[in-house]
């Protein structure tokens, strides 16, 4: 047993936390990976069809809309955000909700023409360039993923990259 003095001086970080937005085949994969990972996670899709606990089993689901969820309970520092869905009704609000916070990552999935209409949309509402630089979207490291379990592997690597080594840009991965 640590003398009282040295375990009154152990720093205790909050657990780290995933919050993921849509409950799609690749969140399938990832809730695995950031499970093994360290990360509390939580699924969350406002559509029954795809938040269905047999596509998810042992995870916790929340059938609601993203904004709302966060809302009650914000990502800080120790968390991370990843939009899958596609779709700008349920993505958005969730990104909004996600720059709004302390996020250490943002991450949405699309290609390089979705992502860029996603940002004339946060443009549109006025989001600062600072705070649109925080997103990292296409998701995830380009290691040529091509199954959602390969792209859940890169979307975690990139997760983890940032949270351990900090700032993506010009870091050199060798």
């Amino acid at each position: 047993m640590l003398p009282i003095w040295v375990a009154a001086r152990r720093v205790w970080n909050p657990p780290l936390r995933m919050v993921i937005v849509g409950a799609v085949h690749i969140a399938q994969a990832l809730v695995v990976l950031a499970t093994a990972c360290g990360h509390d996670t939580q699924i969350i899709d406002p559509r029954p069809a795809f938040a269905a606990a047999a596509r998810f089993p042992g995870q916790t689901l929340i059938d609601g809309w993203p904004d709302e969820i966060m809302a009650e309970s914000p990502p800080d520092a120790r968390t991370a955000v990843v939009t899958l869905t596609h779709d700008p009704k349920v993505d958005d609000p969730a990104i909004f909700a996600a720059l709004a916070s302390e996020a250490y990552y943002i991450g949405c999935l699309g290609s390089t023409r979705t992502h860029a209409k996603r940002l004339d949309r946060l443009r549109d509402k006025g989001v600062p360039e600072a705070q649109i630089a925080r997103i990292h979207a296409p998701v995830g490291l380009d290691i040529g993923a091509r199954t959602p379990a390969e792209i859940a592997l890169s979307v975690m690597a990139e997760v983890t990259l940032r949270l351990r080594r900090g700032d993506l840009v010009n870091l050199p991965l060798s």
